[in-house]
């Protein structure tokens, strides 16, 4: 038995804007899902914002173990009952993995129960990200740290509440620090949040971050999933 994974994409960055179809033709939804199905234990999936019940029907989450989700300038435009249907799940078990601009999304923000605001600077930022908890599963495979290149600021203050695991700290070139990767417990689910993947730079083809993401969907996964394999 695999891991069962939806990566969720509103896919409209990539449908109106040249720049960031260039670097994700296939839209970063196919592009996350791809390096996760190169994993024996994980079977990943899609769905966009476009298609009927922004593609997270029941039938879709009743096969999903752990939901990816990437969103940022539609957050207004997914509709509540789906948001309604996506929390009840979360809280009866099922892992959400919730991506950059994604801090603002009506899942994160209903989970969080805050604003979820931020400081944020677009000027492609170079980024070192830390490990400060290097024996959780989440940063299985790095090293003390890995940079990115360029990547949209995000600067405290963080307007969440305060992780039951902080795992990584983004530290940018402007001097600027974020919780960069936070765990969370709510109900049965497990949430993790990952701060690195503006759509206009190409973080979602590095490999640190892509392992973080793997990471996070396996640790995520739901307890009574793994029972079922021992």
């Amino acid at each position: 038995m695999k891991v069962r994974v939806t990566v969720w994409n509103e896919n409209v960055h990539e449908r109106k804007m040249s720049k960031v179809a260039e670097i994700y033709p296939n839209g970063i939804h196919n592009t996350i899902a791809a390096y996760l199905n190169k994993d024996v234990e994980i079977n990943a999936g899609t769905a966009t914002m476009e298609e009927p019940e922004h593609g997270l029907t029941d039938q879709v989450l009743d096969n999903t173990d752990v939901l990816v989700w990437w969103g940022h300038c539609a957050h207004g435009e997914v509709r509540d009952d789906i948001v309604d249907k996506v929390y009840k799940r979360v809280l009866s078990g099922m892992g959400l993995i919730v991506l950059h601009s994604g801090h603002h999304s009506k899942i994160f923000k209903k989970l969080m129960g805050t604003t979820c605001n931020l400081r944020w600077r677009e000027a492609g930022d170079k980024e070192r990200v830390w490990v400060i908890e290097p024996g959780h599963p989440i940063a299985q495979g790095l090293g003390e740290y890995f940079e990115i290149p360029h990547d949209e600021m995000y600067g405290e203050r963080f307007d969440v509440p305060a992780p039951d695991t902080l795992v990584l700290l983004g530290w940018f070139q402007g001097g600027e620090v974020f919780r960069s990767g936070c765990c969370y417990n709510r109900g049965n689910g497990k949430i993790f949040y990952f701060q690195p993947g503006h759509e206009t730079y190409p973080v979602y083809h590095q490999e640190e971050v892509l392992t973080v993401i793997k990471n996070a969907v396996k640790w995520a996964t739901p307890v009574n999933w793994l029972k079922e394999l021992t």
